[in-house]
């Protein structure tokens, strides 16, 4: 009977494991605010998700879901009409996972080859989680601002530094991400030429604020 090399299994067994958890470890995104997704995104549609097929290419194969596409706010010079998003099928590579037949999504992406691509990078959201300022945004006023920067600010002081920058401080607050700015304000490019943080209420004068604000 073959004796059993316990030298060679421990340590092949602790490099299975490191490599496992450099799988699990390996989907890490850097914060954005919901502008910020829009503007970097080829295509921004609201969709509902009818199905998914999983398609054996790569390690773990790429998710391809089948969508019916309610309103398209972005992307009309990529394509008319979206019938598939294409994922990777690991969340660790930074797959999304959406439910079949029970909501309509957010959807951001980039297209390569004609195909829809997302990822948990994106900015994917049920639509009814989302807030009125934010559904305003996407459907006109997030483009008003895709020519100013949101600068995140992770630690005190922070300041602008250019008369194109809004000062992004939902790290610093309490209930952390996704903070208020994200939620309620849109960065918005003024006649000046200056950027500054807008409310979205109804009189565009009374609700424009400085960059630092709030």
């Amino acid at each position: 009977m073959p004796s059993f090399n316990y030298a060679l299994f421990i340590p092949l067994t602790v490099l299975c494991s490191l490599q496992i958890r450099q799988f699990t470890e390996a989907c890490s995104c850097a914060l954005s605010h919901p502008q910020d997704a829009y503007c970097n995104s080829d295509i921004v549609i609201r969709a509902k998700v009818v199905g998914k097929k999983l398609l054996k290419d790569g390690p773990f194969g790429t998710m391809r879901y089948t969508i019916k596409q309610m309103k398209m706010y972005k992307g009309f010079d990529k394509m008319q009409h979206v019938q598939h998003i294409y994922t990777d099928a690991s969340e660790s590579l930074c797959g999304v996972k959406f439910d079949i037949n029970k909501y309509q999504y957010l959807i951001t992406g980039r297209v390569y080859d004609g195909k829809v691509y997302t990822g948990l990078c994106n900015f994917n959201e049920k639509w009814e989680r989302l807030t009125l300022s934010q559904k305003k945004g996407i459907n006109h006023r997030y483009q008003l601002g895709c020519n100013c920067r949101i600068k995140p600010c992770h630690y005190l002081p922070c300041f602008v530094t250019s008369k194109n920058e809004c000062l992004w401080t939902d790290m610093l607050s309490y209930f952390g991400y996704p903070g208020y700015q994200s939620r309620h304000y849109a960065c918005i490019q003024q006649k000046e030429g200056y950027c500054s943080w807008y409310r979205g209420m109804s009189s565009r004068d009374k609700t424009t604020i400085n960059a630092t604000d709030p």
